[in-house]
């Protein structure tokens, strides 16, 4: 199996004899980078409809896995086919109504059970590690989701805006403290109440229902759309240097687009 091969094929990488040196040089904290990386050019080959690369990228996002266990193995912790083997355990419990004979009326009361098994498992955990309702959240998330996954964490005992119309509140406050703390110019004060303000965001695009980075990935996408068009059109208009343009140009230039 192809697999099989995979997991030889990192064991030899990993030989102290005969190994390749950068492999060995590789802990589990040098190869992170290189799996958030993974994981983003995953997502970013779905985005673009690429199947064949999905492929690839799946391919190497799933070298990522088999380095961690082979480190892993060779520390005496665990291997792959423990890895695959916890997986396939938490999937089959987590998933009663499909491999047992548990039963629900909709997908809000499935959604609900899911959750709930999810909470005994970290009530399971705390009881070793200690407890708080923030548990398990990753704090190498990108920052955005894990403010969003934070929010909802602390959401789930109540701890929660009883509607949007607090959180945009919250959102006005935290405008007004930045603009103050920009006039003191003390630059840490300024980041402190950026960040609040930021954070203050995710909460009200998580009160509108809505994902915080699908919303912020549609704006990025919507910004570089709109420039790309406005380098264009000035080009068009026989503008070449862009450095040369004012502030009122480029709004206008700016706004002509947003209008087409």
């Amino acid at each position: 199996m192809a697999i099989e091969q995979l997991l030889e094929i990192m064991s030899r990488l990993r030989d102290p004899d005969s190994g390749c040196p950068w492999d060995l040089r590789q802990t589990y904290e040098t190869i992170v980078p290189y799996t958030l990386e993974e994981a983003y050019e995953v997502a970013d080959a779905i985005h673009r409809g690429d199947r064949l690369e999905l492929r690839d990228e799946l391919g190497d996002l799933l070298f990522q896995v088999v380095f961690y266990s082979q480190i892993a193995k060779e520390e005496g912790h665990f291997d792959f086919e423990q890895v695959t083997g916890a997986i396939c355990e938490k999937m089959v419990r987590r998933h009663p109504h499909v491999f047992a004979d548990a039963e629900y009326g909709s997908e809000e009361e499935l959604h609900k059970a899911w959750e709930q098994g999810k909470a005994a498992e970290r009530e399971k955990r705390s009881e070793q590690h200690g407890s708080s309702q923030l548990d398990g959240v990753a704090r190498a998330l990108p920052a955005l989701i894990r403010a969003e996954k934070l929010q909802k964490r602390a959401a789930r005992v109540g701890f929660d805006w009883s509607d949007v119309k607090g959180a945009i509140d919250k959102l006005n406050e935290e405008i007004e403290e930045v603009q103050a703390e920009i006039n003191t110019g003390d630059r840490e004060r300024i980041q402190d109440e950026l960040g609040d303000l930021l954070f203050s965001v995710v909460n009200v695009v998580r009160l509108c229902g809505m994902d915080a980075e699908q919303s912020l990935s549609m704006a990025n996408e919507k910004f570089e759309r709109r420039f790309r068009a406005m380098e264009q059109n000035l080009l068009r208009r026989g503008t070449t240097d862009l450095h040369g343009l004012s502030e009122q140009q480029w709004d206008d230039a700016w706004e002509a687009v947003k209008s087409d």
